[in-house]
């Protein structure tokens, strides 16, 4: 029999234990979040019905998305978690109360070229809230408020929430008669990347004026506090019903993130920030780790009118962010803003004599009854073999279990991390390491 040698798709991400506790923790604290701020989990299954994933049609996705056919069924891989969303919230429409907050956490699958950081399988952790015909901006004030407690949760204290609207962008381009301003809108959204004067080479390709690129350019430099950028939008007596529902709404929002209570210094106006895609229709966000700017956006999303046009009818207007959980993972770890340090989830590992097994078993169920994490080395080895394994697998404490121990029910508990030993009774090594 031949023997494949084992290796892994490009754009695959597979992690040593040590990592995927370290990656789990920080799946956790999103999830916690998400939790806490009423948002109620959907999980949506991995393949979908490829006209249902495909209904908006062509471009991008089409290229990227992985689909087959099994018997007469066509079907795909979820691309993103935001499709489902619009698919379930039609789907079971009658069972939701609205407005809707859901989370979702998974995988999703995009048939892109691999590249450093960026997968064709990976983790996305989305929320969205969805209205029934209408939603309050006191929503698009909230979900900076979970971005903010997500990452000083994650460890994070200096980063910055950006906050735009697109009605604002939209209008100003009106009032510089750029009608359609899908084409400006994405050229805005680079300004980070590409400089100044490629966006304005990208303006001027479009179709704008060299004038109007300029002042464009001019627009979206305007900087400051979030009060003196309000100020000067206000003053700059741009007529444009877009762009006055714009400049209302944005204040109306920073008003009500005041009112939510979070650090000021953690979020800004911004606006340059337009998001490429098109369905954002008002409040966008981006945010960025303010000594690791080079990371780029860690978090985005924003406010889109209609969530389900493809599947129904009815209105249904969103505010959602996603946080690439996989993409973020990798970056902050090779930029060693993040360390994996634990290799064990358990607390204390029991090493009995090869005489004592059975003993040793019976003392760890206990020790599991009374909510220990606790584990036992069975193997039958020399004992500084086991001890080797407990080193390896750096638990902090190890209990050897001989007949002394089983007949006294006292302990010695060795700290792996100081070397030091102390005697403890079965009572207190519960007491010890109960959560």
């Amino acid at each position: 029999m031949s023997i494949v040698k084992p290796s892994t798709l490009p754009g695959f991400m597979e992690l040593l234990p040590e990592d995927q506790i370290l990656f789990n923790k920080m799946r956790d604290i999103i999830r916690e979040n998400f939790e806490k701020h009423g948002f109620l989990p959907i999980d949506t299954p991995i393949i979908e019905k490829s006209e249902v994933l495909l209904a908006k049609g062509g471009g991008e996705t089409e290229k990227q998305i992985y689909r087959f056919e099994k018997g007469s069924t066509d079907m795909s891989l979820r691309f993103d978690l935001t499709v489902p969303l619009a698919r379930y919230t039609v789907q079971h429409f009658n069972d939701l109360s609205f407005p809707f907050k859901r989370y979702a956490i998974g995988k999703v699958y995009r048939g892109e070229k691999a590249q450093k950081g960026r997968f064709r399988e990976f983790y996305q952790c989305d929320i969205d809230t969805i209205g029934n015909g209408e939603l309050s901006l006191v929503n698009d004030a909230e979900f900076p408020v979970v971005i903010y407690h997500t990452f000083k949760d994650l460890g994070f204290s200096e980063f910055t929430i950006h906050i735009n609207n697109r009605k604002i962008l939209k209008g100003f381009f009106s009032s510089l008669g750029i009608e359609d301003s899908t084409d400006a809108l994405r050229a805005v959204d680079k300004l980070d990347k590409i400089g100044e004067e490629e966006v304005k080479k990208e303006l001027v390709t479009t179709g704008t004026t060299e004038e109007a690129a300029e002042k464009i350019i001019d627009f979206i430099k305007i900087d400051g506090s979030i009060d003196e950028i309000i100020k000067a939008l206000n003053e700059l007596g741009i007529e444009d019903e877009i762009f006055k529902e714009g400049l209302d709404e944005i204040t109306q929002v920073v008003g009500y993130v005041r009112d939510f209570g979070i650090d000021e210094n953690c979020f800004d106006i911004d606006l340059k920030i337009a998001r490429g895609l098109d369905y954002y229709t008002g409040t966008v966000y981006e945010t960025t780790l303010d000594n690791y700017p080079e990371i780029g956006s860690v978090c985005s999303g924003g406010r889109y009118e209609n969530l389900a046009s493809n599947y129904t009818d009815m209105i249904l207007p969103g505010v959602g962010l996603s946080i690439g959980l996989s993409r973020l993972f990798y970056q902050l770890n090779e930029a060693k803003i993040i360390k994996s340090e634990k290799k064990s989830l358990i607390d204390l590992l029991i090493i009995p004599m090869d005489e004592c097994i059975s003993e040793g078993i019976k003392l760890v169920s206990e020790l599991r009854e009374n909510g220990i994490r606790v584990d036992i080395y069975t193997e039958f080895a020399k004992l500084k073999k086991k001890f080797k394994y407990a080193d390896q697998t750096q638990v902090p404490y190890v209990i050897v279990v001989g007949e002394n121990e089983i007949k006294n029910r006292a302990y010695s508990l060795k700290n792996m991390i100081t070397g030091e030993q102390v005697d403890i009774s079965f009572d207190d090594l519960v007491q010890k390491f109960k959560k």
